[in-house]
């Protein structure tokens, strides 16, 4: 049987990885930049993380959430703890996109409406609901189109007020820094102006914190920053540093009811095993201050750089935006320099999403060998 061939390959085969180094199957090493689109939030095979999934391998790995599983309610409350939404409920699944499907699908039983309003370039996930408030027609089967969705600008008040009428919206869905998109964000006014309106209007406000949450941006939540409160959190990527586990956190004022959301794998042994560590790590290494520190290190060390329009985004979610295409920047430091970054539907945008624990030498490795092959350009031009 032979592969179905969907994914655009780099030649590299990595066989090992520890911390921010990724080793091919030669014996090279690699300098990971980008985590697998953010998912590697605290190093590769960290020494606590491989210790808490060994040890849960051990007891049980997994069962169906027909039983009664402990380890849900100790990672809601670490969780609750943490990120300071401790009056929220915890809903696990497995995946970014299985996350946002389950908090548009929640907005709609909730509501009993089904429109959606969604932003232009945004990104939520690859599955019915989700890949249709994604602004991406290519990867819009026709299936989805049957979902209804209104894009609008980001910071268009008239826009959002116009998508907003009418008496059929169900959810608002946001990403408060955009990661496919390429690290673009609303005002904090226009956040804050739209949380209002939508509560105003009884829909439900979804923060997609898939790629942003866990830290990622200096806050646990991206929309932190902003100072709203969504009434639905969708949560993936770095919460499980690898393992596959994703999730939505639901404000109090909404009930549920048996069998309106439910899943085989979610919140199994393993996944919360997993997230748990993760949770610890980052409360034990103090990653939230470690991670401001390193945007700062980032901008200062990224200042001066030829061709660079501007440095978009937060924390370790970073974007830098040239005034030409990277797509032959980006293969050059991966196979030439030997450096992971990451690309975007903004074609002038290298994205950086390392580990939160990336060291300073790490980035000064990386500015090093940017430079290089930025002079390389300059010359050639």
């Amino acid at each position: 049987m032979e592969l179905f061939d969907v994914y655009p390959l780099y030649d590299v085969t990595p066989v090992k990885a520890l911390g921010s180094t990724v080793i091919d199957a030669d014996g090279k090493e690699y300098l990971d930049l980008y985590g697998g689109h953010a998912v590697i939030s605290i190093g590769h095979s960290h020494p606590h993380y491989v210790k808490r999934i060994r040890e849960q391998l051990d007891k049980i790995g997994f069962y169906s959430n027909s039983i009664v599983n402990p380890l849900q309610q100790k990672l809601a409350e670490k969780l609750g703890r943490l990120s300071g939404c401790e009056d929220y409920r915890l809903f696990m699944c497995n995946s970014g996109a299985e996350a946002n499907e389950n908090a548009l699908k929640l907005a709609s039983f909730v509501t009993g409406k089904a429109r959606v309003i969604a932003f232009k370039n945004s990104f939520h996930g690859r599955t019915s609901a989700a890949v249709a408030a994604t602004d991406n027609s290519k990867i819009h089967a026709p299936i989805n189109t049957q979902q209804q969705v209104s894009f609008v600008p980001f910071d268009d008040l008239k826009a959002f007020k116009t998508a907003l009428a009418g008496d059929d919206v169900c959810a608002v869905i946001l990403e408060a820094i955009q990661g496919v998109g390429g690290l673009d964000e609303p005002s904090v006014e226009f956040y804050k102006q739209i949380a209002v309106l939508s509560k105003e209007a009884g829909v439900m406000l979804i923060a997609d914190e898939v790629q942003s949450g866990f830290g990622r941006s200096g806050k646990f939540f991206s929309f932190q920053h902003f100072g709203i409160r969504p009434d639905i959190i969708s949560i993936a990527k770095g919460m499980g540093n690898g393992f596959p586990v994703g999730g939505i956190l639901i404000a109090p004022e909404i009930k549920a009811v048996h069998g309106m959301l439910g899943t085989t794998f979610g919140g199994n042994h393993l996944a919360c095993a997993a997230t748990l560590a993760v949770l610890e790590v980052i409360e034990e290494e103090k990653l939230l201050p470690r991670t401001v520190e390193m945007e700062q290190y980032f901008r200062q060390k990224a200042a001066g750089l030829p061709y660079l329009k501007a440095v978009k985004g937060k924390g370790l979610m970073l974007g830098l935006e040239f005034d030409f295409e990277v797509g032959e920047l980006r293969k050059n430091l991966i196979l030439r320099r030997h450096i992971f970054t990451g690309g975007a539907s903004n074609k002038k945008v290298l994205r950086i999403l390392p580990a939160l624990n990336i060291e300073k030498a790490a980035l000064d490795r990386f500015f090093k060998a940017l430079k290089t092959e930025l002079n390389y350009i300059e010359k050639a031009s």
